[in-house]
């Protein structure tokens, strides 16, 4: 890392509370917010469901590591990523060189309670009904884990409150 402090990275599953608990860490830090998506989708002009239904996850996922790379020489900023942002062409490498990521952990169970009924509005869980999405959680978790595992920090679980995760995190920069 550069120097402690100057971008926090949130990676994590989808619905694991990265973009909530980012803006709320933000806040407090008095730094700026930004989320990974937000800014494909400035980039390309195309919502994220269009971005997978016309060019594809691959396409999408090139999108995303030339945007995660585009946020270098940002500072004083807390980054949500996207659940695969860790997973494809070095980003966790990247991440882990320039700044402090944090693996926002959850169960299978506790995401699919949190994602059940979100299938239209997040391409990977499109096509997957309630009966098959625990199954499909769980599969996608176990093959990102590798890679959420190389975080600094690792946190989280509904039994964690905001406040006590912020806390977390805020003692953690200031060693």
């Amino acid at each position: 890392m550069d120097e402690p402090g100057k971008k926090i990275y949130l990676i994590g599953f989808m619905g694991s509370g990265k973009t909530t608990l980012g803006r709320k860490l933000a806040s407090e830090l008095d730094w700026t917010f930004i989320d990974l998506d937000n800014i494909i989708e400035e980039r390309t002009g195309m919502r994220i469901p269009e971005i997978f239904s016309s060019k594809g996850e691959p396409w999408f996922r090139i999108a995303e590591s030339e945007a995660l790379r585009s946020l270098l020489g940002e500072e004083k900023v807390v980054i949500s990523t996207g659940g695969g942002t860790p997973c494809s062409d070095d980003n966790m490498k990247f991440m882990a060189e320039t700044g402090l990521t944090i693996y926002l952990k959850m169960s299978p169970d506790q995401l699919y309670r949190r994602l059940a009924g979100s299938q239209e509005e997040r391409p990977l869980l499109k096509g997957h009904g309630t009966d098959d999405l625990p199954r499909y959680i769980e599969k996608k978790l176990d093959e990102r884990e590798k890679w959420y595992s190389m975080a600094s920090v690792t946190t989280g679980g509904e039994e964690c409150t905001v406040s006590q995760l912020l806390t977390q995190i805020k003692d953690w920069i200031q060693k």
